[in-house]
């Protein structure tokens, strides 16, 4: 398995980082990233935070180990937890997708009403509302737990009846206090944005982490000797802890084609 020193690290418990990969690729083409699925402990959004934590610094190893560049924590549940503790054990840059979103969201938000939508490890550790705290902007936060929509997203039932029923059970409560921004706090959130869109109306501005996230990589990369800009074609690795079939074809549906080779890893 190449190493492929020049390369962007991603992690996530298992295929939902994909959508914080794929606008990755969009962002910054030229690129090469190594994407680890941890399929084999999935899923991290109801263990604790020490076990989060613990997953999430084996991950890092792991992709360290091969060289990264930079690391990309594209779980919410990881980010609320383990980002600190990762940036405080390695030298290189390491991003989490829940600062990059609550950043957008203080910048667009009207009213200062911002709601949040994730699992509910996201959720009860609060990391949203210190991050839209840190921003300096006087912003109330309300917060919702949507575990559904997680396996509505992976089974591909993204649009009818039964999604839309479950999110109008799920966003009622918060849009009835009166938010003009919603956070989708979960990275597989972005495959449902069309009914959550929706459910919310238009008048309720829909903040996607996942492109919160690759347009904060690419400020990071910008004008540093780390950007890789010179059009030659970038390697692409996709790593999993458990079933690399299952990966692969589930992670077609997050990603929107087709999965190159999926390799088995332990760690």
């Amino acid at each position: 398995m190449c190493e492929c020193r020049d390369a962007i690290g991603i992690f996530d418990s298992g295929v939902g980082g994909l959508t914080v990969l794929g606008s990755i690729w969009e962002r910054l083409p030229h690129e090469p990233t190594i994407y680890l699925g941890d399929t084999a402990r999935v899923p991290y959004g109801t263990k604790s935070a020490d076990t989060v934590i613990r997953y999430a610094q084996a991950c890092s190893r792991f992709l360290l180990e091969r060289g990264v560049k930079l690391l990309v924590v594209a779980c919410n549940t990881a980010s609320a937890y383990a980002v600190d503790a990762l940036r405080a054990q390695h030298d290189i840059p390491v991003l989490g997708v829940i600062e990059p979103g609550a950043q957008v969201a203080a910048q667009v938000t009207r009213n200062g009403r911002v709601g949040v939508i994730g699992t509910a490890g996201t959720v009860n550790s609060g990391a949203y509302s210190r991050a839209l705290a840190a921003t300096g902007r006087d912003v109330e936060v309300f917060s919702a737990a949507c575990p559904l929509f997680v396996p509505l997203a992976e089974e591909g039932w993204t649009e009818g009846p039964v999604p839309r029923q479950v999110a109008e059970r799920y966003l009622g409560g918060i849009l009835a206090r009166d938010i003009d921004t919603l956070i989708l706090g979960c990275t597989h959130y972005p495959l449902l944005k069309g009914v959550i869109a929706d459910t919310v109306g238009p008048s309720v501005r829909l903040v996607d982490s996942a492109e919160a996230t690759s347009r904060a990589v690419a400020e990071i990369l910008d004008g540093t000797p780390l950007h890789r800009s010179d059009g030659s074609e970038p390697e692409r690795q996709f790593l999993v802890s458990d079933s690399p079939e299952a990966f692969a074809r589930v992670g077609e549906r997050f990603l929107g084609r087709g999965i190159g080779p999926v390799t088995w890893v332990d760690f």
